[in-house]
Parts: structure tokens; sequence; C-alpha cells
């Protein structure tokens, strides 16, 4: 969601912020503003709708500073408009505050601000910040010092940086459920809500922990806890270049991120693969492996694409490990006061690792004592650190909004999980070597299935003017149902839903007329005639058939309107192939409606507040 940016060193800090926000416009905004500091004058630009408004503005202004900060909002109290965007200000505009996350006592506070005479121009909770501070400082105490102090009256989540025309060379930056890090420069340093805003500029990166507080100098930093302790902060390389969060030549980051599917499958597998002992190696699992194995319930929790690939996670680890298993939400799971047993383990699944809900599910599962791993993209994120374990799954940089290859990447470390943890207990070395063979096989046949882009476009064509969308699978396929599904509404906005296609008679056979488009997943498997049997009912009913079927099925081809034919694997693999041209699908018919897929509207890429 909201994005954080801040510059302070000897260059102008206005290019860096604008240049810093645009790298997180992928994150989904509403409005957006910078604040900076020249000497003892304080000023401020802000905008609705784009960066790009932000930047005209700014240039129009001709403001220059060597200290600012800047931030993009995502609406959660008060409507989207250039009042509620940040930074906001004191009274006196000499105090700047951008926030991230939810303040929950705001109106207490904003109740005992008033009683002092503190007036609010915002509907924002983030408001309420700046004035706590500022009476702080009214108090006598320094910037540092008012940030801290307000903080621990806070109940809720921030990620937020403070400057001030008093203090002019400083940035106080503070951390709690919302990320933050801080990146570090040669008489210079940065700080930003996602180290895509930072890449560009250094590769060393403090990441922030919740309940801490840091000063920022151009020079150097320190960090104490909220409650006045002295932290040690490491300081990281980050293993990413500007390439991987560039186009490369694509129209779309999300075309890209489907066509990088291939690689970043390898990249999930890479080293990974025992081939001669017919079991997986994760280091991340090391010294947890064996008490995964033995759990008597594995739980996975997650939100969105991610969910989906928990529930394909479900059928992979209760087939081949045995062991019972539930998936959840993680945004209900938090708040229901679960049964988690100390011999339960627990799965968190998150592409950035910041996931609110699903990072707050997994601090509750840890205080209760269950095993607690973690399933991310993002290195240094939240979840990777409060995890007791966890694999990456090294997809890389994904800036779409809708997750294509963090789903596939997902999947292929399920499978490792469950490979895993099967050979632990009872499937033999023979069959073993087999999953691993066909696992192997997988990014060339991912490739295969991308040569059919063109013919997926011409079939989207059909659709782009259709207002409702029917998905419906079996088995390891209904999850994948459920993502096509998902996908197709994110980008084009076209109602979709998704079915287990025996479901379809208990209601959704009522919606079938000639205008309605149905999507099968339809490979020739176990449950394949069952499928088909429901294609009959739809096709008797003239729904408008899409069929995702395997290479050599010949029959499907004369049961529906359009069929696209992959290439065959085992069951559990099944899904990381059938969803690839349910990706393609949803993105021509979102781009031949003219729409902006990469940013679909009202959609962040990490949900870091409820």
């Amino acid at each position: 969601m909201c994005g954080i940016v801040g510059y302070i060193g000897n260059k102008n800090s206005v290019p860096i912020l604008i240049e810093g926000l645009k790298r997180l416009e992928y994150r989904g905004y509403d409005s957006a503003g910078i604040g900076v500091i020249n000497g003892k004058i304080g000023s401020f630009v802000k905008s609705k709708g784009k960066v790009s408004v932000l930047e005209e503005k700014s240039a129009a202004d001709g403001i220059e500073a060597k200290i600012g900060i800047g931030h993009t909002r995502w609406a959660t109290h008060g409507e989207p408009n250039e009042i509620n965007a940040h930074p906001h200000f004191n009274e006196e505009k000499s105090l700047f505050l951008i926030h991230n996350g939810i303040i929950e006592n705001y109106n207490v506070l904003k109740t005992g601000l008033k009683k002092l005479g503190y007036k609010f121009l915002s509907e924002t909770d983030s408001e309420v910040l700046v004035h706590l501070i500022d009476s702080y400082m009214k108090k006598d105490h320094g910037l540092f010092q008012a940030v801290r102090l307000s903080l621990n009256q806070v109940e809720g989540t921030y990620g937020i940086a403070v400057i001030s025309t008093k203090e002019p060379n400083k940035i106080i930056v503070a951390k709690k459920g919302s990320p933050l890090v801080i990146g570090i420069g040669d008489d210079e340093n940065f700080i930003a809500s996602d180290v895509n805003a930072l890449i560009a500029h250094t590769s060393q990166v403090v990441y922030m922990e919740d309940d801490e507080i840091a000063e920022i100098n151009a020079d150097s930093f320190r960090a104490k806890s909220i409650h006045d302790k002295d932290i040690e902060k490491e300081i990281h390389d980050v293993e990413m270049n500007l390439d991987e969060i560039t186009k490369g030549g694509y129209p779309h980051f999300m075309l890209k991120e489907i066509m990088e599917q291939p690689e970043a499958v390898r990249n999930s597998l890479r080293g990974r693969l025992l081939l001669d002992e017919g079991i997986a190696r994760l280091g991340g699992l090391q010294g947890f492996a064996d008490r995964l194995a033995n759990s008597k319930r594995i739980i996975i929790t997650a939100c969105g694409t991610s969910w989906h690939a928990a529930l394909v996670g479900e059928y992979m680890l209760e087939q081949f490990a045995g062991i019972p298993v539930e998936v959840e939400y993680a945004s209900e799971f938090r708040y229901r006061n679960p049964i988690i047993n100390k011999d339960d383990a627990l799965l968190f699944i998150s592409q950035s690792g910041e996931t609110a809900d699903t990072l707050a599910a997994l601090k509750e599962a840890k205080r209760r004592g269950a095993l607690v791993l973690g399933i991310c993209n993002a290195v240094g994120s939240s979840i990777a650190r409060e995890s007791h374990a966890g694999v990456y799954t090294h997809a890389g940089p994904e800036i779409g909004v809708a997750s294509t290859k963090a789903f596939t990447t997902q999947l292929s470390v399920l499978a490792l999980i469950t490979l895993l943890i099967a050979r632990k207990k009872h499937v033999s070395i023979v069959d073993g070597k087999e999953i691993i063979k066909e696992m192997q096989q997988i990014p060339e046949k991912i490739e295969k299935i991308l040569q059919m882009n063109d013919e997926i476009e011409k079939i989207a064509e059909n659709f782009v003017d259709s207002t409702n969308f029917l998905y419906l699978g079996r088995g390891y396929n209904f999850p994948v149902a459920l993502e096509g599904a998902l996908k197709l509404k994110e980008i084009s906005y076209i109602h979709a839903e998704g079915y287990p296609a025996a479901e379809m008679k208990h209601g959704p056979i009522a919606l079938i007329d000639e205008n309605m488009p149905v999507v099968f997943i339809a490979p020739t498997d176990s449950v394949y005639d069952k499928v088909i049997s429901n294609i009959e009912e739809v096709k008797a009913r003239k729904g408008i058939i899409i069929g995702i079927a395997s290479e050599n099925d010949n029959k499907i081809d004369s049961l529906v309107d359009y069929s696209i034919k992959i290439p065959d694997t085992i069951r559990m693999l099944m899904p990381i192939l059938t969803v690839i041209p349910l990706q393609l699908l949803a993105y021509h018919v979102a781009v031949k409606k003219g729409l902006n897929v990469d940013q679909p509207r009202n959609l962040a890429k990490s949900v870091t507040v409820e």
C-alpha cells in the first residue's frame, strides 16, 4: 500500500524523492506528496492522483533542498485529496510527517490535542501524530525524543518519517507493523518502505524492526527502541539491480513477469533437488525439517493469491506426507482465537513478506509455541525475520500488482517442502526420483505454454465485452480456478468466480446461457471424465466454453469453443502449468479493454494495513 521515501545528503532531494515514489507506484496509491527543508524554511507539495502530477507541481514551484521526505497514500481515513495527502504538518509548518499504517486510538489522542488548542485540517489519523510530536517539542524536547515519547502513546501500526526546521540536519524514522528500511550511502542516506526505491542509489540497507526509532544524518545514523534502549543495527547487502525492476522492453510489468516464470521456477528449484537421493534439500529448514515432518497438523495461512497457493499445498501435503492440513485466511485466523497446539506447524505464505494480516497471525502462532515457518520472496522482510525458519521463493522482484510468478514459485516451494517431508516419512526413493524428474521439466513446459501467447491473445479478443466469467476445476485444479478468476477480476474488472466443477450444479449452473463464458481446467488426470461430464452440462445450456486441456487430448475439442493445449505432468505439479494460460487470458482481455494492468484501481501490491 502506501509508500515512503526520504533523503538527506548533499544533493537536491526533490528529484530523488520523485524517482523513489515512482519506484513505489506499483504498491497502489491515490495521492502523493513531498516535504523538504532548506535551512530554516520548510516547503511541501501535494497532489491527488499520479506521481507525475506531483512532479509537475514540484517543478513549477521550483523547490530545492538537501533533506526531504515523500509519500504515496492509499486512503484509509479520509477520501483521496490534497488535504488528506501526506506530509502532514504543524500550524507553524516547521514539522513535517509521513505515515504508513493506522493509529487506532487517534480519536482519543485527537480529543486531548484539541483541548490543548490544536486544529486539524485533514480527516486522517496521521495528522494526530504530527501534532502530538509538536506538543512534546513545545515542552523543550528535541525531535528524536519528541517522536519517541509520542509513539509510546500510540496504539496501532506505523512506519513514519519526520523532519523539522528546528533540527534541519536529521530525519527521524520509526517502525511498528509497517515496513521501513534505511539505505546507506557515501555522505548521504536514504529511507524507504521498500528496497525497490533505494537500489538506484545504494546496495547497503538496514532493516528497521518493530518498536525501533532511528535518527538519520547525512553521514551516520543511530537507533534505539521506543523504550529508550540503545540498539546496534546490522548493515545488509541487497542482491538486486535496477534492471530487475524495469520493464525490459515489455509493455507491462505483468507480461514481463508472466514471461519470467520459467526462470523464476528454475531459481526456486535450483540447488534444492537431490536426484540421487530422491529428496529436496532446503537449507532454510535446517534443524526444523524433522519437527515439521512429525507435526500432527499443518496450518497454512495466507491472503489472496498466496491463499490459493496454500490450497494447492494442502492437496500436496495430504496426498504425499499424510499430515492433516488446514488452510486459513490470515485476516480471519488472527481474530477468531484459533486452537493452536505446540505440535502443530504453521506455514505463512506472502510474496512481500509484509502482509499485515499474515504477519499478525504469525506472531500470534509464535506466541502460542507452535513451529512457525515462512514462505516469501522478499529477502529481509518481516515474515522472513519473524519466522523460526523458512524458504525463499527466489522469484525476483514482482512489480505488477496482480501476482503471477509469485504464485508459480510458491507452488514450486510447496512441492519441495512436500517432497522433503514425504521422503522423511513413507515415500520411497524411487517415487522421490520420479517426482524430481517431473519437477526438473516444469520450466521447459512453462516455456512451451508461453509460446502460445499469440493464440491466447486471439481468444481473448472474443471476451473484451463480457461482464461475467465462470472458472471450474477439480482436485488440484480447483484452486487454479479460483486464481484464474481472481486474475481476471483484478485487472479487467470483469466479475468472475471460481468453483469446484461439481459444485456448478449447486447454484452457478443457473447463470449459464449463451452469454456466459466458462473456463474449464481439464487436464487428463484421475477426474478428467468427471470434468468432461460437467463440460457437457454447460454445452447443453449453450455456455461459451474455454478448455485448458492436455496436449494429447483430442476428445475435448468437439466439446469446447476454444481449447488451449498444455504439456502434461504429475497431478501435484499440474497447477504450475494450468495457471499460465489463465494469466495470459486475463492479461490480454484487460489490455484490449484499455486498462492499466500493472496498477488496477483500488488495489495495492502489498497490503500492509488492515
